[in-house]
């Protein structure tokens, strides 16, 4: 990005000297570093506030990547960290265990029932998560001595990260990872069960391929980052239906819906049906440090008991189960348990619906749409995300369109008047024309 810091200055006054001296040595993602617009310089962040190093103060309008739930720097999420720094900052999770590791596993096996969703294994990235459910699925096969599960039912407009395997089965028409399909593991994209000729599309493939496959895998209730796109609970029903019929496993992705964000704890528990893993990461400690973790039903589990040592899940992140990131996670579920979380989410949906409604007319909006504490409104294109991205900042907010939509995905505790000024701009922004 050489020669490109300086720019910034147009957006706000002087860069500090940190910024200047060191951003052409760093790598910035899912942007092209030739084109994109400079990052901002922050300098602190409070509540639904990122405060900026020149003074200014942006809404955020999607907490950093929809993790930081009950807003920035909250005291009680800050002060478990702090005291868990005095005692403990990490200790490998190999031939050891602490505290706040096993509490957390607990509580959340507790808040995934009813099931029996309790065996949680640790990881550092959502998309680590992922393949460890992954690498759990072909093995638990094959400690069973069925041979040849290998692939995995995966549909088109899901992602679910970008580590090779999680990329295998995120959309294949996708612009995110088609530098890499040549060298990708082939898997089945198909298209979501939202019908009786799509059911019958997928059944069809089951019927014939069951002996390849080794699991499904979809992100219940809301694609994410593929594009926001959202289906019923119906959808999950069906393929724990299916998963059961042709003796497969099944895996919920719910890095970027758990935690509340669709209007349930879980989005699958809408649905009243059980994966038979189910991946976390993202709101999981807050906002605050990187977690992740897959958790399995007990006859995953039961498949890796054994006296054989082959038989064991060979994985083992060097930070997993790291004591901070469990302080803040169990701080983030003290949160959940005490505090009106999912009411929250309710009122913000709300605000959402009436808020975004009137985009619907709008030259070029295909699609205005609220799940939750997710509201989007889709474009058939959207010209120059850039423009777009840069028109927001100016007026105060952080929101950051991608692909065709423009999205908000606040935290649970933002203000009605932080809401508003939300609603307000992205309302104004899309009327001016700026996103065609």
């Amino acid at each position: 990005m050489s020669g490109k810091a300086s720019e910034n200055k147009g957006i706000g006054e002087a860069t500090p000297g940190w910024y200047e001296a060191a951003l052409d040595h760093v790598w910035l993602p899912y942007a092209q570093m030739k084109t994109t617009l400079p990052p901002l310089a922050v300098a602190a962040t409070h509540g639904s506030r990122i405060v900026l190093a020149d003074g200014r103060e942006l809404i955020d309008g999607i907490a950093s990547w929809w993790t930081a739930c009950h807003g920035y720097n909250h005291a009680h999420i800050r002060a478990a960290i702090e005291r868990q720094l005095a005692v403990m900052p990490h200790v490998m999770f190999g031939g050891l265990v602490h505290e706040p590791a096993l509490t957390l596993a607990r509580r959340l096996v507790a808040m995934l029932g009813p099931g029996d969703l309790d065996r949680v294994f640790f990881s550092d990235s959502g998309s680590v998560a992922v393949e460890v459910a992954l690498k759990m699925a072909v093995q638990y096969w094959g400690n069973r001595g069925v041979r040849g599960r290998t692939r995995f039912v995966a549909f088109n407009g899901g992602y679910h990260g970008d580590t090779t395997g999680a990329m295998a089965v995120s959309d294949p028409r996708g612009s995110f990872h088609t530098a890499f399909r040549g060298i990708l593991p082939d898997q089945i994209a198909l298209d979501l069960p939202i019908d009786a000729a799509s059911t019958a599309a997928l059944e069809s493939v089951l019927a014939v391929r069951t002996e390849e496959i080794a699991a499904i895998i979809v992100e219940p209730m809301v694609q994410g980052a593929g594009g926001m796109y959202f289906h019923d609970a119906g959808v999950l029903k069906t393929l724990r239906m299916l998963a059961d019929r042709y003796e497969l496993l099944l895996i919920f992705d719910e890095i970027f819906t758990g935690f509340g964000r669709t209007g349930a704890m879980f989005a699958f528990q809408e649905a009243g049906v059980v994966p038979d893993i189910v991946t976390l990461s993202k709101a999981l400690t807050g906002g605050t440090l990187p977690l992740a973790a897959t958790i399995a039903r007990r006859n995953v589990f039961e498949a890796f008991w054994s006296d054989d040592p082959t038989k064991a899940l060979m994985h083992g992140p060097t930070f997993m189960a790291n004591p901070l990131a469990c302080a803040a996670a169990n701080a983030s579920l003290d949160l959940f348990d005490r505090e009106p979380r999912l009411a929250q989410v309710a009122k913000i949906a709300d605000a959402l619906r009436q808020g975004l409604e009137p985009c619907r007319t709008l030259p070029g909006v295909k699609d205005v749409r609220v799940k939750g504490a997710i509201g989007v409104v889709e474009f058939d294109r959207i010209e120059n995300i850039n423009v777009l991205r840069q028109r927001f900042i100016a007026e105060g907010v952080f929101v950051r369109p991608f692909g065709s939509i423009v999205y908000l995905a606040p935290a649970f505790t933002i203000a009605e008047d932080e809401l508003a000024k939300l609603l307000d701009t992205v309302r104004t922004v899309l009327a001016s024309g700026t996103a065609q």
